[in-house]
Parts: structure tokens; C-alpha cells; sequence
């Protein structure tokens, strides 16, 4: 089955374009690294698939439906915010909240609901800490609180927006290594946005990687070379791989390409 389809799109972010006439399919079960340096347009490549940003041209079909806002199929994980310091809600209010907080008061649950809370708990790993107040938690445990977020509902695709910034190398293998465990225990399409390919290897199964407007989907080897990003770059790009570690260099430069902002 097919997740998403993208035919000849074209989308822009303050009339920039961040993605030409880019054609691709995605199936049923994959886990998609989604690539590029500061300013490539990876979280407004997510929002065109959440229905949020209008493409200039082509179509983004969501589990063979076209994209559109609040679409069933979707969970999606925003990049890290701040919690409030004046709503000091528990991990497990904060999920009874997100699923069925619609009105003033925190909301009465089903027994329904409270059994998908207390699965997406299990899932992401939540127990010891999920009755402790927000504010207490540590950057890695808001991760997985938002990422429990994110699979309520019992989405078929999930849209994981940065959830590796902010973290150090430890917590960032462990995310990576609870997000792709999660793909496989649910067989869901996982889509992750990250400037940063390291915590990656190994572990998805494709990327797509932004940069000046273009796009390329593939495994890490075929995308992640000195011919393919050059061309993206339209600039001579150097790989360099050691110890099973990637640096995208500018050449000549020797400046990182990831720590730009474009």
C-alpha cells in the first residue's frame, strides 16, 4: 500500500521556493529520514503534508487521498516546545488533554480512551515518570511524552518534526532507537526531519534531502555522496565517512553545510 505519493510538486515557504517538480513514492511501513541544512524547508515539507501549507503546483496524495488538515491517517510530533510553567499538568493529564480536551476543566475519558492513553504510555516507554508534573521532566522524557502524543488516535503515518534537537548524543540515539522499534512493532510510515544524518545510519530505511529548491530521494549511499549533493547544491560538496559518521563539507571551505542557515 501506498502512504504518500508526491507528483510533481512544487511548494514555497515567504516566496522561497524549498522543493521543484519533485516526484516520489512512499510505501506502507517505511521509515524516511528527511535531510538538509538550517533553512531548507524540511518542517514546511512536513506542514504540506499535514494539509497546512497550499503547494504552488502538483498534488501530495496521504493513504491515496489528498492532503488535507486533520487528515485520520496522520500523527504528527512538532518540533520541541517550552512547557508552561504556570500549567504544571502531568505527563498523563497532558495526554487526557490532547485527545479529548475540548472544553474548559481537564476532560472525562472513556474507557476507550483511557486504554489508548495507558497503550501510548507502554509505547514510548512513559511509566515511571508519566504521573509527574511536566515541568519536572527531562529534555528526552518531553520527547517521548510528544511523541505519546503523536500516536494517539493510532495513526498509519507519523510526522516527526526535529525531535532530535536539543539532545545530546546519548538521547539521541535512544529516541532514534524507541522511533524505529515503534515502526516496527506498529508497522506504521515514519517520517523524521533532522539537519543532522549521524543518529540516522542504520537505522532508516530512505532519506529525502532538501537544499536550494531541489530534492532526492534513496538510500543514505545513493543520496549522501560527493555527485549527488553537489548537484543539489549546485556547488562542489566533499562527503567525508569515518567511523560510521558523515560530514557534508563545503569544498575548498571545509565548512560544515549543516551548521549554514539558508
Amino acid at each position: 500500500m501506498t502512504a504518500l505519493e508526491f507528483q510533481d510538486l512544487t511548494i514555497a515557504f515567504e516566496n522561497k521556493a524549498i522543493l521543484k517538480n519533485f516526484s516520489a513514492t512512499i510505501n506502507h511501513g517505511q521509515f524516511i529520514g528527511i535531510l538538509g541544512p538550517n533553512g531548507a524547508g524540511k518542517s514546511t515539507f512536513l506542514r504540506a503534508i499535514l494539509g497546512l501549507v497550499k503547494p504552488i503546483s502538483g498534488h501530495i496524495l496521504v493513504c491515496e487521498k489528498p492532503a488535507q488538515r486533520g487528515h485520520p491517517c496522520i500523527g504528527y510530533m512538532a518540533q520541541a516546545q517550552h512547557e508552561s510553567q504556570a500549567f504544571p499538568l502531568t505527563g498523563r493529564s497532558y495526554l487526557a488533554a490532547a485527545l479529548n480536551g475540548t472544553g474548559w476543566g481537564m476532560p472525562f475519558l472513556t474507557k476507550p480512551q483511557r486504554m489508548q492513553i495507558e497503550r501510548v504510555i507502554a509505547l514510548v516507554g512513559l511509566e515511571e515518570y508519566v504521573d509527574r508534573p511536566v515541568t519536572q521532566y527531562s529534555g528526552g522524557e518531553r520527547q517521548r511524552l510528544a511523541l505519546a502524543q503523536s500516536l494517539l488516535g493510532q495513526p498509519k503515518i507519523l510526522l516527526l518534526d526535529e525531535p532530535l534537537s536539543s539532545l545530546d548524543p546519548g538521547q539521541n540515539e535512544k529516541i532514534v532507537s524507541l522511533v524505529r522499534s515503534i515502526q516496527k512493532e506498529l508497522n506504521i510510515t515514519i517520517l523524521l526531519t533532522s539537519h543532522n544524518i549521524n543518529p540516522l545510519i542504520g537505522t532508516i530505511d530512505h532519506i529525502i534531502y532538501l537544499a536550494h529548491g531541489k530534492a532526492a530521494i534513496g538510500s543514505v549511499d545513493e543520496i549522501v555522496n560527493n555527485k549527488t549533493l553537489s548537484a543539489l547544491y549546485d556547488t562542489p560538496i566533499e562527503v567525508i565517512k569515518s567511523d560510521g559518521n558523515v560530514w557534508v563539507l563545503q569544498k575548498n571551505s571545509g565548512m560544515s553545510i549543516h551548521d549554514r542557515t539558508h
